[in-house]
């Protein structure tokens, strides 16, 4: 009987612990606005990734009425996707303590892809770190959850 009383204790701590662990790598999941304004990206999970897409422009238009294009991608044949839906943010990984990490970002208004860390301040706050090579030569934009409100 005292087996039986330590493996379910025993259990009951691991699960606990993973339940925890897989709820706080949740916590990025959701809809986020940028720094600037112009854009709100919805992140979603895949499996043991993270991955971010565009799913709201400020201007979704550009001057002649059409959908604004990816026209600064490097690759040619990418420059007319919408950038509405468009995946900005890739592959990012959850490495405790409220980071995610390994992932990349693409920034539209240049047609950069860089490594990216991710890092929530609070529940309603990321700071998104892109940079080339090491951390240190980067910029941080802080991004804003989005409260949607239910009817």
């Amino acid at each position: 009987m005292k087996k039986r009383l330590s493996l379910l204790g025993l259990f009951s701590v691991v699960f606990t612990a993973f339940s925890f662990g897989q709820v706080e790598s949740e916590a990025i999941l959701g809809v986020w606005e940028s720094g600037s304004g112009k854009a709100r990206i919805k992140i979603d999970r895949a499996g043991d990734k993270f991955n971010g897409r565009i799913v709201w422009l400020r201007e979704p238009k550009d001057e002649a009425g059409n959908p604004k294009l990816d026209k600064n991608n490097p690759d040619e044949s990418l420059r007319s996707k919408p950038l509405l839906g468009y995946s900005m943010l890739k592959d990012f990984i959850y490495k405790g303590e409220k980071i995610w990490e390994e992932g990349t970002i693409y920034d539209p208004e240049s047609g950069s892809t860089y490594s990216c860390t991710i890092t929530l301040t609070d529940e309603n706050t990321l700071d998104v770190r892109g940079f080339i090579g090491v951390s240190l030569f980067g910029r941080t934009d802080v991004w804003k959850r989005v409260i949607i409100k239910k009817k």
